[in-house]
């Protein structure tokens, strides 16, 4: 799983350096699908239950599966941006939050606070600990912050498929669910709110947006469990 989490990583490294005002999420859509052609691997969204395209772009209020589309970005716009790709049947998957231009001190703090919960769910990540702990270190990160976590969505096992058991919601108290093991890949990803956690999903069937019209983040990284800890396999 190594070449698809490299593969993921290195593009999702191009896009941000990709994206400021006046580029629209479609050039970065475009971008991205010839990018992993280009290293002889596929796209991991395109097709995937219908989904039209390579990426996830999701703006401000969208928290994810946004669609990407010829609107162009501005100065102050919050660009979650999630991406996967599949090389030789194994997938990678991996998100970031991108600042366009100058933003907000709340969205700098949201983008930083949901950053540094992904970090303290692979610090949880240990082998013998437990899944739920996972959870509870992306939330008692994010509310002792005055930020909210989404409960609609949740992480997931990662492999052959790009959706494996078990799932990983970011809340939820410790020391519960399966006992992490050697071997297990997850797919880590806080989704976290500017105000309130309720979510809905838009009349495309994919684009969710936060119900307050508060600004959403997203990180997400591919996490091996070794007899060591944890690996991330989508960092560069």
């Amino acid at each position: 799983m190594r070449v698809p989490c490299r593969i993921v990583a290195e593009i999702l490294a191009l896009l941000k350096e990709k994206v400021r005002p006046g580029v629209t999420t479609l050039e970065l859509d475009e971008f991205a699908e010839s990018e992993v052609k280009r290293r002889s691997a596929k796209p991991a969204f395109k097709g995937y239950s219908g989904f039209p395209y390579s990426l996830c772009c999701s703006l401000n209020d969208q928290v994810v599966h946004g669609m990407p589309s010829n609107r162009e970005l501005v100065d102050g716009d919050v660009l979650s941006i999630d991406f996967g790709a599949i090389s030789d049947g194994f997938y990678g998957d991996a998100a970031l939050t991108i600042p366009v231009g100058t933003v907000s001190k709340s969205a700098v703090k949201l983008i930083d606070v949901t950053e540094a919960s992904l970090y303290a769910a692979i610090d949880a990540a240990q082998p013998a600990n437990k899944l739920s702990d996972i959870s509870y270190a992306v939330q008692s990160y994010v509310e002792s912050r005055g930020f909210s976590v989404v409960r609609d969505f949740v992480g997931h096992g990662i492999g052959k498929s790009l959706h494996e058991s078990p799932q990983i919601p970011n809340f939820g108290l410790p020391g519960r669910g399966v006992k992490l093991k050697p071997g297990m890949v997850l797919a880590i990803e806080p989704m976290i709110n500017e105000k309130g956690p309720e979510v809905k999903v838009l009349a495309d069937g994919w684009t969710a947006v936060t119900c307050d019209g508060g600004l959403s983040a997203h990180f997400e990284h591919t996490v091996a469990i070794t007899q060591h800890g944890p690996e991330i396999l989508t960092k560069i």
